[in-house]
């Protein structure tokens, strides 16, 4: 959950009148959700922000289904998403349920030519390779690898790049993405016993003000399609803005790993929750330190989720012949574990050195064309004794 921010200028009180220095009034915006009862921000704008000139039309980019009803394992070979030069044309959506797309990215070159905005999802991009900066009409973000950038739904931005190696792993969220309510209190404060605390979440440290009129693009995407609207003024206009509705950064080496004598359960690994699905992070860290612990995951049953598994560096424990760039889904209904063998390798080592992000959603996900382009039909059949 963000805490309160404030960048720019703002006036004393909400609803009055703010004038600019030669008199004449900035434009005011409530910036919300969940109707007034969700996060918002109060922004002041140059510009009325309401000024349309055109709509030129629209494309689908709905995800194209393989499997509806799913319940076969797979692996799918996230690096073999070929790289293309566009932002919007790189993203392409391996899992999907009516909560939810994930999505595998790899981008050769930043958005100049338009703004974009999702007006039904949160966005939540890991950054597996590159670096740049986050632009938005909320204020600018410097990303590297390992960062998360928790980007609300209706955020205008931009995405500039440092060079042409890209990868990004990215959930759209139809619900809020909060952190865990049982890391906050009831004041909304992340708590002692939680993996990362309000300093380690990077907030906007930079506005950039554009008081420009003339033809500006703005890719919306809404329900499934791609909406070309052409607005009057410069999106990025705000002179200041205070409240909790804000794009924000997290890096994953920033979460401390929660240990035990015996083996911790997934929840301790959670980053991040709605109420469809959570983002969970495993990170370097220290085994079990009971004299007869096994440090690799027990066998359990996927009953009423589906487990996706991005695994991003290091050495991954419990399966065999996995690579960076890789993803697992392990569908509601089967039971699965360690891959054979890992087990008995885990028994008396003393650290990980695994880097993985874990979305579990609590609908089944289907599975996609572009994800059976890069898939590993034989996965399922990885845990029988050869």
């Amino acid at each position: 959950m963000p805490f309160y921010h404030k960048l720019g200028k703002i006036p004393h009180k909400r609803h009055t009148v703010f004038k600019k220095p030669d008199g004449s009034l900035y434009y005011e915006q409530l910036f919300g959700t969940i109707g007034f009862d969700g996060m918002s921000s109060n922004l002041y704008h140059e510009q009325r922000p309401t000024q349309v000139k055109e709509i030129k039309g629209s494309y689908s980019v709905k995800p194209k289904i393989a499997k509806e009803n799913n319940i076969k394992s797979y692996r799918l070979k996230g690096f073999q998403i070929k790289p293309e030069k566009d932002y919007l044309e790189s993203r392409k959506v391996v899992l999907t349920n009516s909560d939810v797309d994930i999505t595998l990215a790899a981008p050769r070159q930043s958005t100049t030519d338009y703004f974009y905005k999702n007006s039904d999802s949160d966005e939540l991009l890991f950054i597996h390779k590159g670096s740049g900066k986050l632009r938005t009409h909320l204020g600018n973000l410097d990303f590297k690898y390992g960062d998360y950038l928790l980007i609300p739904r209706g955020t205008i931005y931009k995405l500039d790049f440092d060079d042409e190696n890209n990868r990004l792993f990215i959930v759209e969220s139809r619900r809020p993405i909060y952190t865990p309510k049982r890391y906050r209190n009831y004041f909304g404060q992340l708590l002692e016993h939680s993996p990362f605390c309000e300093r380690d979440l990077r907030q906007p440290y930079e506005l950039e003000t554009n008081n420009e009129t003339g033809d500006f693009l703005i890719k919306i995407k809404k329900k499934g399609e791609i909406f070309d609207m052409i607005y009057a003024t410069h999106p990025f206009d705000v002179v200041g803005y205070d409240g909790y509705n804000y794009p924000y950064a997290f890096s994953i080496h920033d979460f401390e790993p929660i240990t035990g004598r015996i083996h911790q359960p997934p929840p301790v690994h959670q980053t991040f929750e709605t109420d469809a699905f959570v983002v969970c992070s495993f990170c370097p860290r220290k085994y079990d330190y009971h004299p007869e612990s096994i440090p690799a995951p027990y066998n359990h049953s996927n009953i009423d989720s589906d487990e996706v598994l991005y695994y991003v560096d290091g050495d991954f424990m419990s399966r065999n012949d996995i690579e960076e760039g890789h993803i697992s889904l392990h569908p509601a209904g089967i039971p699965h574990g360690p891959h054979p063998g890992a087990v008995e390798r885990s028994i008396g080592q003393t650290e990980t050195e695994e880097l993985a992000v874990m979305v579990d959603t609590f609908k089944p996900l289907m599975v996609t064309e572009d994800a059976m382009k890069i898939a590993d039909d034989s996965y399922h059949k990885s845990w029988l004794d050869h």
